[in-house]
């Protein structure tokens, strides 16, 4: 995932989709998990303004962890719970992917939750720099 700016152009998708990924339970693993505060800024990156990244996935830990990991990150804010309920991907993703009807049949549970894009923010190194007393836009 930390090569995803590599084929993606910056803003250029408008939904990032992690379904039922691997919970990778152990503690020494957890570098390993989809979500990191790293990560995220590379989603961040290719995501276009208002553009929303949507999670789901059977295991609460993760889920939990998955919410820690993107409510902490200045790029995101959570979707409500009626605007989760509204969109029809969300119902798309809890009922028609294999996982997700694989733990319906189980009867398991399903957590989900969705994040929005916030408007542009300041990249590290695009801020205006300082030369002398006049500031300079990045690149001149």
């Amino acid at each position: 995932m930390k090569f995803l700016p590599n084929f993606f152009p910056r803003s250029s998708l408008r939904a990032i989709f992690l379904c039922f990924p691997d919970p990778h339970f152990k503690t020494r693993k957890h570098k390993a998990r989809i979500t990191s505060a790293t990560l995220n800024s590379e989603y961040a990156y290719v995501l276009r303004p208002g553009g929303v990244v949507y999670t789901i996935t059977d295991v609460e830990d993760l889920h939990v962890w998955m919410c820690e990991k993107f409510d902490g990150h200045k790029s995101f804010v959570r979707l409500t719970k009626e605007e989760e309920d509204g969109d029809e991907l969300v119902a798309v993703m809890r009922r028609e992917t294999e996982e997700g009807k694989k733990v319906e049949r189980n009867k398991g549970r399903k957590f989900v939750a969705c994040w929005r894009r916030k408007e542009e923010v300041a990249w590290p190194g695009e801020e205006e720099d300082v030369v002398g007393a006049e500031k300079l836009p990045q690149g001149q």
